[in-house]
């Protein structure tokens, strides 16, 4: 068997110093961002969210960012999900990015809101006809009997759509994630990885600070 504690990696591409980075971390963010998209890296915007129940327990899963801007990060979920009823419960959460092809890392703490029925129809309208029908199809997180159940019902709602564009479901729609703390994590040689977080002091500024690795 593999001694899996002897599994490790020198990191020695970059390094990220408080001179070099952007005063706003969405602007740092969006040069990181920039890096990762030219890179030809897959699925960039594949990233962990963690949440906490209502009895305290937290759960991860991986969603897909779908938009960010100054006002935070947004994805698109099933709000009958266990993800959306954490949410309804704590909507303190984080998100994180891991780029390993570059050695960065993303961590982000904040508030997740439903973002407005306009712009989760918009986004909805433009995915493809296979995960619209999906939404419809899926009772997310809910225990089903058999794969071919939830086949049957992605038949029956191919059947009732038709003829006819597919609507947004109520229960489906996108969330913003509005950041109180973005953490950029950078590789380096011998495990002393550079460590730059911003904490939002008020609306109008952010905090910068080295955190030891």
């Amino acid at each position: 068997m593999r001694n899996i504690a002897q599994i490790r990696k020198e990191y020695m591409l970059e390094s990220l110093d408080e001179k070099d980075i952007a005063q706003d971390p969405i602007e740092q963010f969006e040069r990181w961002w920039d890096n990762a998209f030219n890179s030809g890296i897959d699925e960039i915007n594949a990233m962990t969210l963690a949440t906490v129940n209502a009895k305290g327990a937290p759960s991860a899963r991986i969603v897909l960012l779908k938009g960010y801007d100054l006002n935070g990060f947004v994805f698109y979920s099933n709000y009958l999900s266990n993800k959306a009823k954490d949410i309804d419960t704590n909507p303190l959460v984080c998100l994180v990015f891991f780029w390993k092809e570059l050695e960065r890392q993303v961590r982000i703490e904040g508030i997740a809101e439903k973002i407005s029925f306009e712009k989760s129809d918009e986004y909805f309208s433009s995915r493809p006809h296979g995960s619209q029908i999906g939404a419809w199809a899926s009772p997310q997180s809910k225990v089903v009997p058999s794969r071919e159940v939830l086949e049957k019902s992605m038949l029956d709602a191919e059947i009732k759509f038709a003829e006819k564009a597919v609507p947004k479901p109520d229960h489906w729609g996108g969330y913003i994630v509005k950041p109180i703390s973005i953490e950029f994590w950078q590789g380096r040689p011998n495990r002393l990885h550079d460590r730059i977080i911003y904490s939002l002091e008020s609306e109008e500024g952010w905090r910068i600070e080295r955190l030891a690795p």
